[in-house]
């Protein structure tokens, strides 16, 4: 056994307190190393004069397997919530017991400082993302772009629904009334969650440029009819998560226009990250900002008149307007004790709010359980769109980045992972897909039957295309004429099925079960103790005759999608782009 290769840490993703009884414990090695795995584990003061500690022998099964490693899993109850505990591995020719201060031949009841510690399962430490969100499916309102509701509020030089190209700077009108009179289109899509992003007053378009973070921007309406919004949403069944940029204001927030205007004499300087004065702004400002977007000032979250402010703005819109969430931009970008005192903010103010950090890489510091309660998963985006969307990876790489995706936060976070296929940020996934409507489809389907919340962003499910922004940026398409119905109705279908089958959604485990790179194929299963399902996927233009795991082979089970009774043998053939959902 390659020894370097193998790894555990007591904390983080590796161990953790899934429930207020239940550990679960991870391991690493080097892939196709090892044949078996024993969790050795006792209670740390269970003594027997003659023996020694007393411990006992448990089997960990493999939950995954990537390009370089084996990941090997147990779940264990300790019955007085504390545990020591190594492991016992076993290939052909060896045998050997890992724990903290290394490597044994054989387990030690002398030196219970060899062994790895949980020292006590303390309830508070349980991390417990809210409920909700496991089974809600979300859908991504840029609110400029959605519905012109009420011309009235117009900004000056409001173009025409549709009449042009999104551009940087063009408006069209959206506003709160817009989404009101079609959330019923929403309800009938199966959405059950809204994610808009910042409808604060703001000069851009986009609202990423906060002037008032107390105030509505006009354009949208005023705090009564918002107050509406959120009223409708909750009556339909319709969570709502609204979009809050703390790491930088707008060019316009009142406070920056006076450091502008009194440089070191201003009150606000250090509400703001300055260098140097005067404050210039070409060729690159001598003051920090998102990115080096001049208009995009970095607050600085460390002073308390700047804190208090924003925990201020966390809590108003919480218990003023009973939103369901925050999302929060760049929030990589911010201290980390900032977070921890919005997060006692936030669930103070509602217990089962949704917390949710836009963060493109390993976010395991922000998901410890004092900060946030989910990211954006990018890593979950890109290997989707990569395999279905772009044919840049076959279905083996695409295995390998699902098992490191699924590997990289405990269970209870990438239960309520929020899992997107594309955002204002992004191509719209038609566009990604070359405009092939039926990788579009396999993508759906495997979002909406994978771990985590998954969030679709408005008119991709009317397969509205779209570059880079502002592309991606359109008017929502309203004339059903120019909708795909078809496919409008393909991702209502996937929506049922996830709500009526608790383990096509997030009531199952995950577990690809086949990955061919040539024929590019793919297999995977959601399963609990009641439920089994396959899922079959030819992401490709060519049939295929795909080989039936040979757990699975010579039985007879339904598939959810066509309502077929099909008895499987040793294969299964789809044709270009079809897929198969086997309920045993």
């Amino acid at each position: 056994m390659l020894r370097e290769a193998i790894y555990h840490r007591p904390t983080n993703n590796f161990a953790y307190a899934y429930t207020k009884e239940e550990l679960h414990l991870y391991l690493r090695t080097k892939k196709g190393d090892v044949d078996q795995i024993e969790l050795i584990h006792g209670d740390p003061y269970h003594f027997e004069k003659k023996s020694g500690w007393q411990y006992e022998k448990s089997p960990m099964t493999c939950s995954g397997t990537d390009a370089l490693f084996d990941y090997w899993f147990t779940s264990v109850k300790p019955p007085y919530r504390r545990l020591r505990y190594g492991f016992k591995l076993t290939d052909s020719q060896e045998s050997i017991v890992y724990g903290e201060k290394g490597f044994l031949d054989e387990p030690t009841s002398e030196d219970m400082g060899f062994y790895f510690a949980f020292p006590f399962l303390n309830g508070i430490d349980v991390f417990t993302p809210p409920e909700w969100v496991k089974d809600t499916v979300w859908y991504q309102i840029f609110p400029e772009r959605f519905g012109n509701g009420d011309p009235s509020l117009n900004p000056e030089g409001t173009v025409p629904w549709r009449s042009e190209e999104p551009k940087v700077d063009n408006f069209f009108g959206g506003d709160f009334e817009g989404i009101i009179q079609h959330l019923d289109y929403l309800v009938e899509l199966g959405i059950t969650g809204i994610y808009m992003t910042p409808i604060f007053k703001a000069y851009s378009n986009h609202k990423y440029d906060t002037i008032d973070y107390y105030e509505i921007d006009p354009q949208f309406g005023d705090k009564e009819t918002f107050k509406k919004l959120v009223d409708t949403c909750h009556e339909k069944g319709i969570r709502v998560m609204l979009d809050a940029v703390f790491n930088h204001s707008g060019y316009y927030f009142p406070a920056f226009q006076d450091v502008l205007e009194n440089g070191e004499d201003s009150i606000y300087q250090d509400w703001f990250h300055t260098r140097e004065f005067p404050l210039q702004e070409e060729p690159h400002p001598n003051y920090d900002t998102f990115a080096f977007e001049k208009s995009m000032p970095k607050l600085n979250t460390e002073n308390p008149e700047v804190k208090d402010y924003l925990l201020g703005v966390a809590r108003y819109w919480v218990e003023e307007f009973d939103i369901d969430g925050w999302r929060l931009d760049v929030a990589n970008e911010v201290d980390h004790q900032f977070w921890r005192e919005f997060r006692s903010v936030v669930k103070s103010a509602k217990k089962d709010a949704y917390i949710l950090g836009e963060i493109w890489h390993d976010s395991m510091p922000w998901l410890e359980g004092d900060q946030f309660d989910a990211v954006m998963n990018y890593p979950f985006t890109e290997a989707s769109l990569n395999y279905f969307a772009k044919e840049k990876m076959n279905a083996l790489e695409f295995s390998d980045e699902l098992t490191k995706v699924l590997h990289m936060y405990p269970d209870n976070v990438n239960e309520v992972q929020f899992n997107l296929l594309g955002s204002h940020d992004t191509p719209r996934i038609l566009t990604e897909s070359k405009e092939d409507k039926d990788k579009v489809k396999q993508l759906f389907l495997f979002q909406l039957s994978f771990i985590g919340t998954p969030c679709i962003y408005y008119g991709d499910e009317i397969a509205m295309t779209g570059d880079h922004d502002p592309g991606c940026r359109k008017c929502m398409i309203w004339e059903e004429e120019d909708q795909d119905r078809e496919m409008f109705t393909f991702v209502q279908k996937l929506i049922q099925l996830r709500k009526d089958i608790p383990v096509f959604g997030n009531h199952g485990d995950f577990r690809v079960l086949h990955a061919d790179p040539e024929q590019n194929t793919l297999i995977y299963k959601k399963s609990n103790a009641d439920t089994t399902l396959l899922f079959i996927l030819n992401p490709t233009d060519s049939s295929r005759s795909i080989p039936i795991p040979e757990a699975y082979q010579d039985l007879k089970g339904t598939d959810v999608w066509s309502g077929d009774t099909l008895d499987l043998s040793n294969s299964t053939t789809l044709e270009p782009y079809q897929f198969q959902i086997i309920h045993y």
